[in-house]
Formats: structure tokens, C-alpha cells, sequence
């Protein structure tokens, strides 16, 4: 089927929920995807911040196939030895020893909101300004973006409060007026936000904060974490813990998946029919967790997340204005607007990403990107500058 076929196709039949790309993918191999008139791609864009191990990668299709012809499915409510192993392993590499499989990163989201409330007996949510926590009603009503909220301002959930980011009297000032906060949630890293970071000195006198006032910390690490800026969670690299981490978006390679993980006292506090899932910790699902976590334990692949960015943020130094961000999760600051740019970088076979900033692009390449992809993103980023800037 050809690209205008497919285009089509899907504009015809689909509900209009996203502005896409022009281009209709068929096939993925580490760093790259092809199209349907098989025209090559660097993928440094990662299908909204997924593939940290590119795209199929071998042992976490192996893991997929095998465990399809033994059992694709049954619920959670009989115990599997694939989840109970992904399970172990997650709560090995992470901070956190207790876990919640769910589907995405807007349940993970909602999960959280859930055992907070429930566990603090309070309603109160602090999110932050240009933060990002997703699109269902309980993460929706976190999320700063008006134009998201602003047609179901009428039945999302009250007590949402908006902080300014790494402002700690902002902060202070919603817990002075407002005594019933239960959680504060935060992404270290606000990565559709353009990629702006908050400073261990503010994460750390948030942590005082939320200990001071029994108020629980969360951190939205659905794009930070699973070793995508240097350790398995930001939080370990910030020096402090928080209470609860939620996870997706890398977890499973490109298979549906999230993750809650938090604390022992606070898994003393759920008990039988506070929560659930249907499909939560399914075992395909499961056979893809279990793979990725064993590849980027065993392969170190944490430990190239830093010598990545550095080499991208040398490789382009003339042309930007600043470089944002950590590991494979980096923000560029140009002078044109992103959208003269991502085009003519697809022109010239690279996938990037916009942001909030008009001036901001993000790159989200895998851990497994190597040198080699690293001179061609730069070679197309330097034709598509002197491209855009005539």
C-alpha cells in the first residue's frame, strides 16, 4: 500500500486526534524506519520518547515471540511467572520496591493520583506549569495546558492546583492556603515543556516540604526514566526519593505498557479492590518489560545516555543556541521556529520533535545510538540551519 493510500485511509476512518507527520512507516531496525515508498529515517524522535532500545530490538522480539506461543493472556487475578520476573527486575533496577503494571502513562498517572488520595486522606493535587501528565479526566486535570482542559473544565476533578516550575515559594504558597494536599506531582524534566529541568536544590527543598507537611512527592518519570538520562530513575542522579514513580513510554520497547512504583508503607496501604486492571501486567506485555530491563542492565546501557548527549551537543554546537535536557532526552534551542526546521530535517531523512517552545526541538534517540548516527543527525541538522536561515 502507497503513503497517499494509507494517508487516506486513516484520515478517513480515524478520529482527528493528532496533527501528524506526512509519512506512513511500515518497518523499524535500531536507529531507523522506513516508509511506505521506502525512503529511510534516523528515528531521533522515538515515537513520542519510546524506543530506547531502537526499533525492534532483537532480544525483546525473541522474548515477544516466544512468550506468544505459550500464553499470550490471562489476568491478573491468577499469579505468571513472566510477570513475576519482570516484577523482580523492576524493582531491582528502581528506587522504588513495590509495583503496579498498568497500560500507559495516563493510567500510571491516574494510579498515582489514586494511592496518594487514598493513603493521605486528602484531595489536594499540586502540578506544575507547562507540565504534561496526560489526556484521561484524573491526569488531565494535572496537566497545564488550557486548550487540553479547557472543554472538560466542567467535570474534571476539583482540587488541582498550578505551581510555578522550580519556584519553591510557589509551591509553599498553594500549601498555606490550601491544607488538604495530598501529592505533589512533578516531571523532573518538562519534556513537551521545551525540555526545562528542575535543579536538585529544588527538588531536594521539595522533599523537606512534602515531608514537613505529610504531603507526598511523585515523580512523572514517563519520559525520564527506564535509563533514559544516566540511571534507571532521575531521582537517583537528584539525590532524593520520592514517594511515588510512574513509568511507560520506554518500559516496554513500543509495547503498551506502565508502571507504578512505590514505597513498602505505601503498598501496606492498598489493599484487595482499591485498584485494578484487566490487562495490567499481561504477559506479552510482561515479555517485553522483562527483555528491555535485562538489555540496558546487561549491555550498560545507562552509562552511554551521558556520552550521547555530550557528543550530540558537540557535533551541533554552532548552530544552536542552547542545549537543554539530560541523556537521551535532550532539548535544542534554535533561532528559527522548530517548524521551519522538522521539515527540512525529514527532507533530508531525520525524525525530531516540537515542543511548547516554538524554539525548542526535541531529540529523543535511543541509548543504542551510536557515533556513526550521531555524524549524520548532525550532518542533516547542519544543511537543514543553512537551509532555513537563507
Amino acid at each position: 500500500m502507497k503513503t497517499h493510500t494509507i494517508l487516506k485511509d486513516e484520515d478517513t476512518y480515524l478520529i482527528p486526534t493528532y496533527k501528524k507527520m506526512p509519512l506512513a512507516l511500515v518497518r523499524g531496525e535500531g536507529c531507523y524506519v522506513w516508509d511506505a515508498d521506502g525512503k529511510r529515517y534516523l528515528d531521533f524522535y522515538g515515537g513520542h520518547c519510546v524506543t530506547a532500545l531502537g526499533h525492534c530490538p532483537p532480544p525483546v522480539v525473541e522474548a515477544i515471540q516466544k512468550q506468544s506461543t505459550q500464553l499470550i493472556f490471562y489476568s491478573n487475578v491468577v499469579y505468571s511467572d513472566i510477570r513475576a520476573h519482570a516484577a523482580r527486575l523492576l524493582s531491582e533496577m528502581s528506587p522504588l520496591p513495590r509495583i503496579f503494571f498498568c497500560n500507559s502513562g495516563t493510567e500510571a498517572i491516574e494510579t498515582a493520583l489514586k494511592i496518594a488520595r487514598k493513603s493521605t486522606k486528602r484531595n489536594g493535587i499540586i502540578s506544575t506549569k507547562q507540565g504534561f501528565h496526560g489526556r484521561t479526566l484524573g491526569s488531565l486535570a494535572t496537566t497545564w495546558n488550557p486548550s487540553y482542559r479547557e472543554p472538560f473544565r466542567e467535570i474534571l476533578a476539583p482540587f488541582h492546583y498550578f505551581a510555578e516550575f522550580g519556584d519553591l515559594s510557589s509551591v509553599q504558597s498553594i500549601l498555606n492556603e490550601k491544607p488538604d494536599i495530598a501529592a505533589i506531582l512533578i516531571e523532573p524534566i518538562q519534556s513537551i515543556g521545551g525540555m526545562v529541568e528542575a535543579s536538585s536544590e529544588f527538588v531536594q527543598e521539595l522533599r523537606k516540604l512534602c515531608d514537613q507537611n505529610g504531603t507526598l512527592l511523585i515523580f512523572d518519570e514517563i519520559q525520564t526514566g527506564v535509563g533514559r538520562t544516566g540511571t534507571f530513575s532521575i531521582s537517583e542522579q537528584l539525590e532524593i526519593k520520592p514517594d511515588i514513580i510512574t513509568l511507560a513510554k520506554s518500559l516496554g520497547s513500543g509495547i503498551p505498557v506502565g508502571a507504578v512504583l512505590v514505597s513498602e508503607s505505601l503498598s501496606d496501604e492498598i489493599h484487595y479492590g482499591d485498584h485494578g486492571s484487566t490487562f495490567g501486567g499481561g504477559m506479552i506485555a510482561m515479555s517485553a518489560v522483562s527483555a528491555t530491563l535485562e538489555s540496558i542492565r546487561d549491555d550498560h546501557l545507562m552509562n552511554q545516555a551521558p556520552k550521547i548527549f555530550e557528543a550530540i551537543a558537540d557535533t551541533i554546537k554552532p548552530y544552536i543556541l542552547g542545549i537543554y535536557g539530560r541523556g537521551c532526552l535532550i532539548g535544542v534551542q534554535v533561532e528559527p521556529p522548530v517548524s521551519d526546521v522538522l521539515p527540512i530535517l525529514r527532507e533530508h531523512g531525520v525524525l525530531a520533535g516540537g515542543s511548547a517552545n516554538p524554539n525548542v526541538m526535541r531529540l529523543m534517540p535511543p541509548l543504542t545510538t551510536k557515533p556513526e548516527h550521531i555524524r549524520e543527525f548532525g550532518e542533516a541538522f547542519k544543511r537543514a540551519m543553512k537551509r532555513v536561515n537563507i
